[in-house]
């Protein structure tokens, strides 16, 4: 089970995003969290989505990426399942006892999976991207 984990392993390459200083590849992930917390509408998670597929795409196996998510997917439907059951709404969609589906709530436990999908997404290509060493030595610089 652990050997499918894959968060943190460098995985060697000849791209452009391989080839930038660890400096700016740091202060780009950092600038890009900084704009999935500030994402609000669809529109905005819809333009966040095509950055990811656009550096992820063309540069580093899919199916790799995809697996640095699986060990983390309890948490990203549990997410979803508290957001979209303990959320405020008018707009009820279910309702069993004192759980209460509401379309206000499964939309804020859709926007804050997608949050944490993408915040695993974009740290996965920085660690694809950047061996270890390089990349302490990006950080002590």
């Amino acid at each position: 089970m652990l050997t499918d984990i894959t968060l943190g392993q460098y995985y060697p390459g000849s791209s452009v995003i391989h080839g930038l200083d660890p400096r700016a590849k740091i202060l780009a992930t950092l600038l890009f969290i900084t704009a999935i917390f500030f994402a609000e509408s669809m529109l905005s998670y819809g333009v966040l989505a095509l950055f990811v597929a656009a550096v992820i795409l063309p540069r580093l196996p899919v199916l790799m990426v995809l697996r640095s998510v699986k060990p983390l997917w309890i948490i990203i439907l549990l997410t979803l399942f508290i957001h979209a059951f303990t959320g405020e709404g008018s707009n009820v969609l279910y309702q069993y006892g004192f759980f209460r589906l509401t379309e206000e709530g499964l939309i804020m436990g859709i926007k804050m999976s997608l949050r944490l999908v993408f915040l695993l997404l974009i740290s996965s290509i920085l660690t694809f991207t950047t061996s270890p060493i390089v990349l302490t030595d990006g950080i002590e610089s």
